[in-house]
C-alpha cells in the first residue's frame, strides 16, 4: 500500500524524480524468505512445504569449487573473483576458507576482468567464475585489459549452454563465438567433472596467458 501511494506521489511531482525501493525476494511466501538463493530459479518443488528436489550428483560448480580449494591450497597466489555469485558458481566453500583470497564486486563483471588483470600483472593468478551469459558484458575488457596484455587469467564460464529454469536471459550460448576470435584467448570445454578439474589444474599451474574453461 505504500508503494502505490509513493508511486501515485511521484507520479503528480512535475520533475524528475526518483523513487528507491527495498525489494525482498520471497515476499509473502515462507519457505522463498527464509531461503531466498535457493528460490532464485526453480523448477518443480512441493509448494506446501517448500521443499526443494536434491541433486542428485555433484554438479559442475560443485566440481569448479572443490578444484579451487585444493588449487589455493597449493598456492597463495590463486585467488578468486565474484560478481554477486559465490553461492552459483561453487565458491561457498572456498569464501569461508580463504576469505582473504576472495574478491566479490558485486554485479559489476566489467570491473571484475578489469581487477583480474590488475592481480595477474602484480603476480597472482586469478580465476573468475561467472555465467557465461553475464561475460558478455566484459567483453571489451577482455580484449584490452588481459588478452592483448597475454595476461594470466582464468575464467570458469558456468552456465554454458542452456540453462533451464533460469530463462533465455541466462542461456550461455555466445561465449564460444566471442572468445574464439579473441587473439591469445585459450578456451577449453570439459565433458565430464575430472576433465574439468584436470583443465583448470592445468590453466592454474601449466599455461602462461588468459584461459577460459566453459562447463554447463
Amino acid at each position: 500500500e505504500m508503494l502505490i501511494r509513493t508511486l501515485h506521489r511521484a507520479k503528480s511531482i512535475k520533475r524528475p524524480v526518483f523513487v528507491h525501493v527495498n525489494t525482498l525476494k520471497g515476499k509473502g511466501y515462507g519457505p522463498a524468505e527464509k531461503n531466498p538463493s535457493a528460490f532464485h530459479g526453480v523448477g518443480k518443488f512441493d509448494v506446501k512445504s517448500g521443499n526443494l528436489p536434491q541433486k542428485s550428483q555433484p554438479t559442475f560448480s560443485d566440481s569448479f569449487g572443490s578444484a579451487m580449494l585444493e588449487l589455493a591450497r597449493e598456492n597463495p597466489r590463486v585467488c578468486a573473483i565474484t560478481a554477486a555469485m559465490p553461492g552459483g558458481t561453487g565458491l561457498l566453500n572456498f569464501q569461508q576458507q580463504f576469505p582473504e583470497r576472495i574478491f566479490d564486486v558485486g554485479i559489476a563483471e566489467e570491473h571484475a576482468i578489469s581487477m583480474a588483470g590488475g592481480l595477474a600483472k602484480q603476480g597472482m593468478i586469478p580465476v573468475f567464475a561467472v555465467y557465461s551469459t553475464f561475460l558478455q558484458r566484459s567483453y571489451d575488457m577482455l580484449l584490452q585489459d588481459i588478452c592483448m596484455q597475454n595476461l594470466h587469467a582464468v575464467f570458469a564460464i558456468d552456465r554454458a549452454g542452456l540453462v533451464g529454469e533460469d530463462g533465455e536471459t541466462h542461456h550461455g550460448v555466445f561465449d564460444v563465438g566471442f572468445l574464439r576470435h579473441i587473439p591469445g584467448m585459450r578456451l577449453l570445454a570439459p565433458a565430464s567433472c575430472l576433465e574439468q578439474q584436470q583443465m583448470l589444474t592445468w590453466a592454474v599451474k601449466e599455461f602462461d596467458g588468459p584461459v577460459a574453461v566453459r562447463y554447463p
